[in-house]
């Protein structure tokens, strides 16, 4: 039987993709993370993304874009 790949969780606050082990944002601090999400964005240099600044995203990261 194949091993269940763990999946991903979102902080439904700041959209910051983390993994799961996870119990809470590592930015935000909130605990109300998600499985249900769609899409990610990596934000390589804030400063310099207009998709950064839209999402109002400060530090560097993997970033989803839908979360439910």
């Amino acid at each position: 039987m194949p091993a269940r790949k763990k999946q991903d969780r979102v902080c439904r606050q700041c959209h910051r993709v983390l993994d799961s082990d996870k119990e809470a944002c590592i930015i935000c601090g909130d605990a109300n993370l998600s499985t249900d999400w769609q899409g990610y964005v990596v934000i390589i240099d804030p400063r310099q993304s207009e998709i950064a600044e839209k999402m109002n995203i400060d530090l560097p990261g993997r970033y989803a874009l839908k979360v439910r």
